[in-house]
């Protein structure tokens, strides 16, 4: 009876302190969501929505806009998923299928390591020889190569929105390819050893077998790239140039909803523009809101159609 007693104990006590723990983060949320909300009321109740389509940000005149700010967080985003992703489940890839045993170790710890660079040292980084490097180097091949496309035309820069992109990238693949590497371990033996039994090959084996069973996770693990992405403040603001204006082209100064939070809610001038910035971080705790809701929405949809949920 008393080992029972103790017993019971143990798993109410469990129970107890995993819930407050539960309890404690949401309170977290909610507490962290209400004071950014609050310091945000003043720019709220003057520009309303309009906020959002205004691309004016003029500290004389206290006039403040998001738009430029949005395209720009949402442009360097979205390029550095497009280059950090494939080249991320590639690794994964590699790591779990491809790799001699003697790599695996030395090469997943290396593209942990990368995880774990301080973002103000990418951001050095960028300063000094990334940026230099694509301006004498890379930009003016892109835009001999394409310019035809007005996206891609324009002169060399070494900063603006291409090394902010680049610096994403390098910030992504490391927490994609790592997801994806353990996704892809987790794929059961027998499935694969089935299917190159019944001669697949190994890229149909990961076509038709692997991707297939850890689609699900892949997209969580995009989705969270992705909020990275959209989140990074000190090294993007490093490189991106701090401009004040929509960029024309992808080597132009620009500027992220999340660099210019972190440049000048220090030193506001006025309290509408610290409500401002704070409009800001409301605008991505939006963004970061509806990216796991629709993650979570993709990832069911596909753990249904293959019978998982």
């Amino acid at each position: 009876m008393t080992a029972r007693r103790r017993w019971r104990f143990g798993d109410v006590a469990l129970q107890g302190i995993a819930g407050l723990a539960a309890l404690g983060l949401g309170a977290l949320i909610v507490l962290l969501v209400y004071e950014v909300v609050d310091q945000a009321h003043a720019s709220l109740s003057e520009f309303g929505l309009g906020f959002l389509n205004s691309s004016v940000w003029n500290t004389v005149h206290d006039e403040y806009g998001a738009a430029d700010l949005i395209f720009g967080t949402l442009v360097t985003a979205g390029v550095a998923l497009l280059i950090a992703v494939p080249i991320a489940i590639a690794i994964g890839l590699f790591l779990s299928e491809l790799a001699p045993r003697a790599l695996r170790t030395p090469v997943g710890t290396m593209v942990e390591l990368l995880a774990a660079i301080p973002s103000v040292v990418l951001g050095l980084w960028g300063i000094l020889i990334l940026g230099p490097f694509l301006n004498e180097h890379v930009e003016p091949f892109m835009i001999a190569h394409l310019g035809f496309i007005p996206f891609f035309d324009g002169f060399p820069s070494p900063v603006g929105l291409l090394p902010a992109c680049l610096i994403l990238t390098l910030m992504v693949v490391p927490i994609v390819a790592s997801i994806s590497r353990e996704l892809f371990s987790s794929v059961p033996g027998e499935l694969k050893q089935g299917a190159m039994a019944l001669g697949a090959t190994r890229w149909e084996m990961v076509r038709g077998v692997a991707i297939p069973q850890v689609s699900g996770g892949l997209v969580a693990a995009v989705m969270l790239g992705f909020g990275r992405a959209v989140g990074e403040a000190i090294a993007v603001a490093q490189v991106i140039g701090g401009s004040l204006t929509r960029p024309e082209n992808i080597y132009a100064p620009a500027d992220t909803m999340a660099s210019r939070l972190a440049a000048q809610y220090v030193g506001t001038a006025t309290s509408l523009q610290k409500s401002s910035l704070a409009y800001l971080a409301v605008i991505l705790l939006v963004i970061s809101l509806v990216t796991n809701v629709a993650a979570q929405v993709i990832v069911r949809r596909i753990q249904r159609r293959m019978g998982h949920g």
